[in-house]
C-alpha cells in the first residue's frame, strides 16, 4: 500500500475494490497524463447503500456523506486505470449529480462530500474545479454519483 491508501486507511476509509460497471462502459480511461473516471455510485459492497431522491426520500445530510462514498469509488476507479494513488499529482475537477425533488437547491452542499474527503486525503492536491448537476433520476435509483478528471505522473 502506499501513501494515499495509508492515508486513506487512516481517515477510516480503506479503498474498496473497483465497483463493476453497470452497462456498457469501463470504470475509467487514461488519455495523456489524465484519468477520466466513469460516474460512480455510492456502492458499499456491490448494493447502493441509499437509493431515492434528495430530500424526499434521502436526507441532504445522509447525501453528503453518499457523495463521500462515491468519491472513495471513483479514487478505487483511478488506482484500476493507473494502477498507484501515489501518481496521482492533482484532481483537476469532480462532477457531482444529484436526485433530487425540482424544488431542492441546497445541491452544492451535497457535492461538497466529495470535495471535502479529496481535500483531506490528497491536501493541496485535492483542491480542484467542480460541477454540481441537479437530475430527475440516476442509474439504479441512487441519490449521487461522482466522476473525476484526475491527472498522474
Amino acid at each position: 500500500m502506499g501513501r494515499i491508501e495509508d492515508r486513506l486507511e487512516e481517515l477510516g476509509f480503506p479503498l474498496p475494490e473497483v465497483v463493476p460497471p453497470v452497462a456498457a462502459y469501463i470504470p475509467a480511461v487514461i488519455t495523456g497524463n489524465l484519468v477520466y473516471t466513469a460516474g460512480q455510485l455510492p456502492m458499499v459492497q456491490g448494493k447502493l447503500a441509499e437509493i431515492g431522491k434528495v430530500p424526499t426520500h434521502v436526507s441532504p445530510e445522509r447525501a453528503k456523506e453518499l457523495a463521500q462514498i462515491a468519491a472513495l469509488n471513483a479514487l478505487a476507479a483511478v488506482k484500476y486505470a493507473i494502477g498507484d494513488l501515489d501518481r496521482v499529482t492533482r484532481v483537476v475537477k469532480v462532477t457531482g449529480f444529484i436526485a433530487s425533488t425540482a424544488d431542492f437547491t441546497g445541491l452544492p452542499v451535497i457535492n461538497n462530500g466529495a470535495s471535502e474527503f479529496l481535500g483531506l486525503v490528497f491536501g493541496d492536491a485535492g483542491v480542484h474545479a467542480r460541477t454540481t448537476v441537479g437530475v430527475a433520476s440516476l442509474p439504479l435509483d441512487a441519490p449521487v454519483e461522482v466522476e473525476l478528471i484526475v491527472e498522474f505522473k
